[in-house]
């Protein structure tokens, strides 16, 4: 998995070490633990899947993480994105679960394993205000458009890295940069597979307008 992540342009010394110190075969189902250093996603269940450690590695890169970072993960899961990023030095790392099965296995698999997130269950939409600003946000599904609560939440300077399209294909994953006159600079980083944002802010702001893939979008 390690050769892989490298071999595909994984550069960041702390996020390869972060990937190869986090157990990733105990992050997924038991009967799919034997394929759980391939380079794909898996399923972890009620319709959700952990990320291929590539992506895995790729959004953790993008976030460019500095000591003392407060990160906001948007879509918990099983908890490997939130194990990556905890075993990432002097960062702190808050993540939000919408389904709460999901949400009470992911807290239960990270407290045994020792990893300091901080972790609720609810409608990730709406971001955490309560711990806002973040230096960085990561979204872990895959959204129409960027949710302005999120945007919000990011600090000045921050990045956030998410992908962006229709559900049931490919999207677009996007970073972005706050400027200090509170602006959005994006980067298209290419294209990618992720199950769909859902909830009912999502739902409740279907079709708004916001980023969507071009500048147009804002």
């Amino acid at each position: 998995m390690i050769d892989t992540i490298i071999s595909r342009g994984i550069t960041d010394e702390r996020v390869i070490e972060a990937m190869r110190s986090v157990p990733r075969h105990l992050f997924v189902p038991s009967e799919d633990r034997r394929q759980s250093y391939g380079d794909y996603p898996l399923p972890i269940g009620f319709g959700q899947t952990i990320s291929q450690p590539y992506i895995v590695a790729l959004m953790t890169e993008l976030l460019e993480l500095r000591p003392g970072n407060r990160v906001l993960e948007v879509g918990t899961g099983s908890g490997y994105q939130a194990a990556i990023l905890a075993a990432i030095p002097e960062t702190t790392v808050y993540s939000i679960e919408i389904i709460p099965e999901l949400a009470q296995q992911a807290r239960e698999r990270l407290e045994q394993l020792g990893y300091a997130v901080h972790g609720k269950q609810g409608d990730g939409y709406y971001g955490w205000e309560e711990h806002a600003p973040y230096d960085a946000i990561i979204v872990t599904a895959a959204a129409e458009h960027v949710p302005a609560p999120l945007i919000a939440q990011l600090a000045v300077e921050g990045r956030m890295v998410i992908p962006v399209g229709p559900p049931g294909g490919y999207q677009t994953l996007w970073k972005f940069f706050k400027r200090v006159d509170g602006e959005l600079d994006a980067y298209n980083m290419g294209g990618v597979a992720f199950v769909p944002f859902t909830g009912a802010g999502a739902e409740k702001h279907h079709g708004q307008s916001g980023f969507s893939g071009n500048r147009a979008g804002w």
